[in-house]
């Protein structure tokens, strides 16, 4: 196990974006931490992806995020190197309902999503802190948190108003933990537009998924649908030293939508 390998803990990340970005990271040699709620199989299968691409070390760690007591757990996982590098803030939560229909979102709901997309995130940077502190000191460069948001928390649009609402929170939340751990960490968020990926489809089924991906590869002037694997270069250029003087940005990524709406 490589002394120099990069340490990073990537929420969320048994598919989809967050299974991405992992096996971006295990490219480069990184030791990871794969963490998941619920879904024990494809955390498994993304963490043999990721030894396969590369990585120095993998391991599965299960917990839910807006759960401080998982987070300390998830971070736990990583301490024996005493260090880490990156944290990707991945995992997130919503419920499909039109903007419309307030009576849809209960009190409940919004907890939930809140929990998961604005408290989560923060629960973690404050359990990781020390970490990514140890690893600044030892490397010389600041550390990474990586936030993925969405344009819903720019443009108040998407799933619910409960989800856009939790995105533009964890966006001010960024520049708010930018400044306070600066200069040994630095904090940056990605919003992707829309992602092809599953999440639509477990939201909606597959005929109304398939109904937004095409709207959106109409309307977009890119006339594209970004995969997992787009996005997850942008969280990983972010995650990375390469991108090691940017903090407390908020980085669009949804091939052209905002042109437009």
């Amino acid at each position: 196990m490589a002394k120099d390998s990069l340490c990073a803990i990537v929420t969320g990340s048994a598919s989809g974006l967050g299974a991405a970005t992992a096996e971006i990271l295990a490219r480069s040699g990184a030791r990871l931490v794969i963490n998941y709620s619920s879904s024990q199989k494809e955390a498994d299968a993304t963490a043999e992806l990721c030894r396969k691409a590369g990585a120095a070390e993998v391991l599965v760690a299960q917990g839910d995020v807006s759960k401080d007591e998982d987070c300390r757990k998830i971070v736990a996982a990583a301490a024996p190197w005493g260090r880490l590098d990156i944290l990707v803030n991945n995992a997130g939560t919503t419920k499909h309902v039109a903007h419309a229909d307030l009576d849809g979102l209960s009190a409940e709901d919004f907890q939930r999503v809140y929990g998961v997309n604005t408290i989560g995130p923060f629960q973690m940077v404050r359990a990781a802190r020390s970490l990514l502190e140890a690893a600044a000191k030892a490397s010389g460069r600041p550390s990474a948190v990586v936030n993925v948001s969405s344009v819903a928390g720019i443009s108040g649009v998407g799933s619910s108003i409960a989800y856009a609402a939790s995105k533009g929170a964890l966006n001010t939340m960024t520049l708010s933990l930018s400044r306070a751990l600066a200069p040994l960490i630095r904090v940056n968020t990605v919003c992707p537009g829309y992602i092809d990926t599953p999440w639509f489809t477990k939201g909606r089924g597959e005929a109304g998924a398939k109904q937004v991906r095409d709207s959106v590869v109409a309307k977009v002037p890119l006339k594209v649908a970004s995969s997992a694997e787009d996005i997850a270069q942008l969280v990983c250029f972010l995650a990375m030293p390469a991108s090691s003087n940017m903090t407390g940005e908020v980085v669009r990524m949804d091939a052209g939508m905002h042109l437009i709406t």
